[in-house]
């Protein structure tokens, strides 16, 4: 078993402190990225949150750095909100300011499972 790799499914909910739920609203389809401050803070933050920060040099989905990373989905919901409360990642949501999912966006994923 590789060293990122968690031993168990507590070890990584210890990382949240127990919390399940992001304090803001966050899809799996978000997309994230790692913002200027994570790379010079980067020697400062959790090993998790430098996965995560890895991992984000490019885009990539929530639902990709839990894949990635290899831990549930929850904890990285509240992981990567919780790093952009402190400004190391930015978030490009698909959700619109009602809290609705974007219309074209549900289409354009309609439109590639017909697709396949």
């Amino acid at each position: 078993m590789s060293e990122s790799a968690p031993s168990s499914l507590v070890r990584p909910y210890a990382v949240t402190r127990g919390r399940t739920k992001p304090k803001t609203e966050l899809p799996l389809e978000a997309l994230i990225s790692t913002t200027a401050t994570a790379r010079s803070e980067f020697g400062t933050l959790t090993p998790e949150c430098q996965a995560i920060c890895d991992l984000c040099q490019e885009w990539r989905s929530v639902a990709e750095i839990s894949a990635l990373c290899r831990i549930p989905l929850g904890v990285a919901r509240v992981l990567v909100a919780d790093m952009a409360e402190q400004g190391l990642v930015q978030i490009r949501s698909s959700l619109n300011t009602d809290n609705r999912p974007n219309v074209n966006l549900l289409e354009r994923v309609l439109s590639g499972l017909r697709k396949l």
